[in-house]
């Protein structure tokens, strides 16, 4: 029986997502969680977040988890969970999970390498790429390159941007004081983009979405 090339390669790469949640599986066991339990998580995530992590164009974006720094996904569930960061579905989501299964979790999504999906209008991303890397002095925009890196892979606490979905992070930076650093008593790393996200105007955000959306 012949198989065509397209579905050649979707075989692989479910195959490898399988070895990987498998792999991921024994090191959840080992770390307190069991591999069912583990495996029945991520089939629960990538139920919005995609079989690969890539995200996913609904009615809200939801963002694309694959290669993103596993430290700042467990981070962020914690953030939900104490409602410094505020969306109702990840917050049921994150308060049932275990310490350990947030971090098995987070190290498995950090190892998918799914491809950027495409999404972004290409005229705007020579000026993101401009505001990246050089920021806009006069408005007091620092270049993001100088917390996201040279790559935008982001690193430990900073997040990957990569790759991400375009508006899923027009949303996030158009909205960030709605989600964001919503309990003052307790200010995190979030924090630091609040004067950012306030000096950018929507089509420098748009730009900005464009250019890390079209990273490998």
């Amino acid at each position: 029986m012949k198989v065509s090339n397209n579905r050649l390669a979707l075989l692989t790469t479910i195959l490898a997502i399988v070895v990987s949640a498998a792999g991921r599986a024994e090191d959840a066991d080992r770390a307190g969680t069991s591999k069912q339990s583990f495996r029945a998580k991520i089939e629960y995530c990538t139920t919005c977040h995609g079989l690969s992590g890539q995200g996913y164009h609904g009615f809200y974006p939801i963002p694309r988890l694959a290669g993103q720094q596993a430290q700042y996904i467990e981070n962020q569930l914690q953030a939900y969970i104490e409602h410094r960061r505020q969306n109702k579905y990840m917050y049921s989501v994150a308060h049932v999970l275990s310490p350990a299964m947030r971090k098995a979790l987070a190290r498995h999504f950090s190892e998918l390498h799914a491809k950027p999906m495409g999404d972004v209008p290409k005229g705007l991303v020579a000026e993101g790429k401009k505001i990246y890397e050089d920021g806009i002095p006069e408005t007091n925009v620092p270049a993001c390159m100088a917390c996201h890196g040279a790559e935008a892979k982001g690193q430990g606490s900073i997040p990957r941007l990569a790759g991400q979905l375009n508006d899923y992070v027009i949303n996030k930076l158009l909205n960030w004081t709605k989600e964001r650093g919503q309990d003052p008593a307790r200010p995190d790393i979030s924090a630091i983009m609040l004067p950012t996200s306030h000096n950018l105007t929507k089509p420098q955000v748009a730009a900005v979405a464009a250019y890390v959306g079209s990273v490998q």
